[in-house]
């Protein structure tokens, strides 16, 4: 691991891997390039795989102010551009990390071949934006911890199949950076990315969770139709896939980038259940 000086900020990355094809990996808010670590190994067997904290998560350097998903998209290509990956990539990303990759394929279509978005987070309905407004507020006053009461929701019984893998992410999750944190929820109150998701021309995947209950599956729907041509698959899984079911997530990924080799013309829109 290493760190590279990204527009203003430093940022930790990992690249792992050889071959023509690249593959960026993009974890969601509150996670580091360690939400990667149950998959990493199977992904970058066939591929270079870079994985990195995003700007105020993990080693990464922290947020104090205002964040956008410009700011988090240009730091991506400034990654690329430093580690001189000018061929275009697949991004894969949870979350907040697949808005970041939904948003960069939109404004930067000659950079990337595809994009695989587990639970993006391009928005919040408006009902959503008072609750996430104060998690902002609190997030500040009392510290990440108070963010662990919401793992109910994202990290639910039924997929806490490892008792020690939901420990680490617990323990790794407690230990984010409130004023960061809170600057990405209130990013989130002021997104909205309906013309990026229209405009994208890459072949996309969007992967639903059953068990998502912060993401559920009819908003995860309602954001892949808002793409051209995106396909969405619903999977028995949580919110943080990768960690939470990694088996789900290989095939899952191995299967469209399979297909994205050997048949691109197919990848188009559909609706299916795994």
């Amino acid at each position: 691991m290493d760190w590279v000086a990204v527009q203003d900020t430093s940022l930790r990355y990992e690249v792992r891997g050889t071959g023509a094809a690249t593959l960026v990996l993009l974890h969601e808010m509150g996670g580091t390039l360690e939400s990667w670590d149950l998959v990493i190994e199977p992904l970058s067997a066939k591929r270079r795989v870079v994985r990195y904290d995003m700007r105020g998560a993990g080693l990464s350097e922290k947020v104090r102010g205002r964040l956008s998903m410009a700011t988090l998209a240009h730091d991506l290509g400034g990654l690329l551009d430093a580690l001189k990956i000018t061929s275009p990539v697949v991004l894969a990303g949870c979350a907040v990390g697949g808005a970041v990759g939904l948003y960069f394929a939109a404004h930067h279509p000659e950079r990337v071949t595809a994009v695989i978005a587990t639970s993006p987070a391009t928005g919040l309905r408006p009902e959503q934006k008072a609750t996430m407004l104060q998690g902002a507020d609190n997030l500040e006053r009392e510290g990440a911890g108070v963010l662990l009461a919401r793992l109910g929701q994202s990290y639910p019984e039924v997929v806490r199949k490892n008792a020690a893998h939901f420990e680490t992410f617990r323990n790794r999750y407690r230990c984010n950076d409130p004023e960061s944190l809170a600057a990405t929820f209130r990013m989130l109150i002021e997104l909205e990315m309906t013309r990026e998701l229209e405009s994208i021309k890459c072949p996309v995947l969007v992967l639903a969770g059953e068990h998502d209950l912060v993401r559920p599956q009819p908003v995860v729907e309602s954001i892949a139709a808002g793409i051209p041509g995106a396909r969405l698959r619903t999977v028995a899984s949580g919110h943080f896939m990768a960690f939470q079911t990694p088996n789900i997530f290989l095939s899952e990924v191995e299967a469209f980038l399979d297909e994205l080799v050997s048949s691109p013309s197919r990848l188009s829109v559909g609706h299916d259940s795994g």
